[in-house]
């Protein structure tokens, strides 16, 4: 198998998928996304630098770097025909565009029934300010963003309106969920080929418990229930593989607060040993029709 790691930049995780690609007889090329070039008409093609991505048996997207919204529309569209086109991409295009966006996240999962915390989004201050109101205390997040970043507990009228304002001044969206009372700890649960790989339990002494802002993990048993909200959470965005974050209020209610559909595994994997990135490539591997290689 022929396999593209499109990414931002070589790090721990492109590491580890190319340890797994070389450890199985894979072939692989590790390319940037700010490569890409699209040819049509006459010879067409997709490449970056000397990878030319059509002739992948495998495409595995990673983080997607910052940019303009012509250039991330672009390499999504990437994505998109190269699926089109036979490439087997893990995860599609589809499963991407479902997660890094919270509204279209949690809109998708209450559609399917699983249960979320009371979430509003909106463009008006004072929208958002009467929603503060009715909810009392708050997590406001940017709609795109992860590793916890740029996330703020609010539950004093004044700083709200001083955190409202700044984001109107930036022509910013909105994005409140209820604050969620917990005992400072969450699971991460990490889904493959709808199945649950493994999972942790995320610890702080705070309300956010990522480990990346300095939470603490440990390996944990999923119940039955949780592997179930897990599992329907990655089926509800289209996922291949997916991190998803279940927390339990203090009312004993679970909710499915996010669906990752780039997953960082690093804590994962330290916590509990498991091969992660061999456990994505095999997923892709699966499912791939290898090509001839010239």
């Amino acid at each position: 198998m022929y396999a593209v790691i499109l990414a931002s930049r070589e790090g721990w995780h492109t590491q580890e998928l190319t340890r797994a690609l070389t450890a199985r007889g894979h072939s692989w090329d590790l390319v940037p996304y700010e490569g890409l070039t699209a040819s049509l008409g006459g010879r067409p093609g997709l490449r970056s630098g000397a990878a030319e991505l059509d002739r992948a048996d495998v495409v595995l997207p990673r983080i997607i770097p910052a940019g303009s919204l012509e250039q991330i529309v672009f390499r999504m569209d990437a994505l998109h025909r190269l699926s089109e086109r036979g490439v087997r991409v893990v995860n599609p295009a589809r499963a991407i565009e479902r997660t890094v966006d919270k509204f279209w996240t949690s809109a998708l999962l209450e559609q399917c029934g699983l249960p979320t915390p009371e979430t509003v989004v909106c463009e008006s201050a004072e929208q958002a300010m009467a929603a503060f109101r009715a909810l009392g205390d708050v997590i406001v997040k940017p709609l795109f963003g992860s590793m916890g970043l740029g996330m703020l507990r609010v539950s004093d009228e004044d700083l709200a309106w001083r955190v409202f304002r700044t984001i109107e001044r930036i022509q910013g969206v909105y994005y409140l969920q209820r604050m969620v009372p917990h005992e400072g700890r969450d699971v991460r649960a990490f889904v493959v080929g709808q199945r649950i790989l493994g999972a942790i339990e995320r610890r702080a002494p705070g309300w956010r418990t990522n480990v990346s802002r300095g939470g603490a993990a440990t390996p944990t048993e999923l119940s039955a229930g949780h592997v179930e909200l897990a599992l329907r959470a990655a089926a509800a965005i289209e996922a291949e593989y997916a991190g998803v974050d279940l927390l339990t209020g203090s009312d004993g209610t679970t909710y499915v607060l996010e669906v990752n559909g780039i997953p960082g595994w690093e804590g994962l994997q330290r916590a509990t040993g498991i091969d992660v990135a061999g456990a994505i490539v095999k997923q892709a591997a699966d499912g791939a029709h290898t090509r001839a290689m010239p």
